[in-house]
């Protein structure tokens, strides 16, 4: 019997390590001047650097929802697992999707039963969609024999939070699922981060949300680092100040960015973002008082 190829997925090289894109859905043209509505096409427009990957002529940005998969010391590793099929969900363009992404990651070598290990890098509803999907009627985990790993500030903060339904019923079908399967572990991370594996590393990066983190790789002396919601957009780069309008904490949420901008300008240090169009990853450069993206496409 014959066996399809493999897809290709779009991939960047760090060190020994292959960090993949596993391309959920490009989000709708007002999605982001709902989210970063002090990014008006005017600050846009003033960047054109910008243009025409990470906005249009017009100002609108293009946004992203995608995961990265990668290997590192025998793990198989996915950060973030997007807005999953079939849920309720408030926002209509998360809504009830039915995309490709879990046949898009296992032709890309990544079988649900294959991952090793999922980081989420924060309990929103658009990186912890595809934690469950639908059998029989239940929401069960999607990947059975992965450790489902976020900060304990992250689930405490929202096991207190006083939720709307909409959140409620995020929780219901994507994260107590795993909860209840005895999948999903909390992980002190002290403010100079901590290594979860030999070259895996997370780093807080709070604001967004209280625990949310970034996560760092190194293999060979070469870096990467998968932003999360720290960092949603190019634009950001260059002001950032910038935050969501979903930010919890604005002030130190524009503190982690900073402090990570910083961190990287000026270094072979590659970024991979979690909501960036492609081509999705790029070095950070000192650009007048702030920064900017210097694309690395994909291989």
């Amino acid at each position: 019997m014959q066996t399809s190829p493999a897809v290709q997925l779009p991939s960047w090289t760090v060190g020994d390590v292959t960090v993949h894109r596993v391309d959920e859905v490009l989000l709708p043209p007002p999605t982001g001047a709902w989210l970063l509505p002090d990014a008006t096409p005017e600050v846009v427009t003033g960047e054109d650097w910008l243009r025409p990957d990470f906005a249009d002529d017009q100002g609108v940005l293009r946004i992203d929802s995608h995961s990265f998969a990668f290997e590192v010391d025998g793990l198989r590793v996915l950060v973030d697992t997007g807005v999953g099929n079939g849920k309720e969900r408030a926002n209509p363009a998360w809504h009830d999707l039915r995309t490709d992404f879990l046949e898009r990651l296992t032709a890309g070598g990544f079988a649900p039963d294959s991952v090793d290990l999922v980081i989420l890098t924060h309990l929103h509803a658009d990186h912890v969609g595809w934690n469950t999907r639908e059998v029989d009627g239940a929401w069960v985990p999607t990947f059975p024999n992965a450790r489902h790993l976020t900060s304990r500030i992250e689930r405490e903060f929202w096991a207190a939070y006083d939720m709307e339904e909409a959140r409620r019923q995020m929780f219901r079908d994507s994260v107590i699922p795993v909860e209840q399967a005895g999948l999903l572990d909390l992980v002190d991370v002290p403010a100079e981060g901590v290594e979860i594996a030999p070259g895996l590393r997370l780093t807080p990066t709070p604001g967004h949300t209280p625990g949310h983190l970034a996560v760092e790789l190194t293999s060979k002396g070469h870096k990467a680092l998968i932003t999360g919601d720290c960092i949603h957009h190019p634009v950001q780069f260059a002001h950032p100040a910038i935050g969501a309008c979903v930010d919890i904490d604005p002030q130190q949420s524009e503190a982690s960015r900073r402090r990570l901008l910083g961190s990287l300008a000026d270094t072979d240090a590659l970024v991979l973002g979690t909501h960036f169009a492609p081509p999705t990853a790029g070095r950070v450069v000192t650009h007048g008082d702030a920064y900017r993206l210097i694309p690395v496409p994909a291989a």
